[in-house]
């Protein structure tokens, strides 16, 4: 059964908004720190990779990730710069840049993962079976 194009693109609506969602969260959490330990980071950074391979593994389509990943991206871009009232939720420090490169290096991994359930397997011949089968 084919999915239709209205529920792919719902889909993928619903995975940028799951992606936005862990990225805004990401990204005010990201400078966290626990004494000399960037917690936030940590923490972020595996939460925005297994949605993102969630997301993946569940919906069985690359589209679906990349959605989720710009969602991330976009939020992370969005909330990064200078608020109305002069907030900056992202300085422009180690740690602001840290996080900005892992949510892409996370995104770019996970949507370029290879799929494995289209890798053809590999068989023995049945000359070989036999072969072995009369040894034994």
């Amino acid at each position: 059964m084919r999915v239709s194009w209205l529920s792919r693109v719902l889909s993928w609506v619903a995975a940028a908004l799951v992606g936005g969602v862990y990225g805004v969260a990401g990204t005010i959490a990201h400078s966290v720190m626990w004494g000399p330990i960037p917690i936030g980071l940590i923490v972020a950074a595996i939460a925005c990779a297994a949605i993102l391979v969630a997301v993946r593994a569940l919906t069985h389509d690359r589209g679906a990730a990349v959605a989720a990943g710009l969602g991330m991206i976009g939020m992370l871009v969005l909330i990064s710069g200078v608020g109305p009232g002069g907030s900056v939720v992202v300085p422009d420090s180690l740690s602001g840049q840290i996080w900005t490169y892992v949510v892409a290096g996370i995104v770019l991994l996970v949507v370029a993962w290879p799929s494995f359930s289209r890798v053809p397997v590999r068989t023995e011949a049945p000359a070989a079976q036999e072969s072995e089968a009369r040894e034994s």
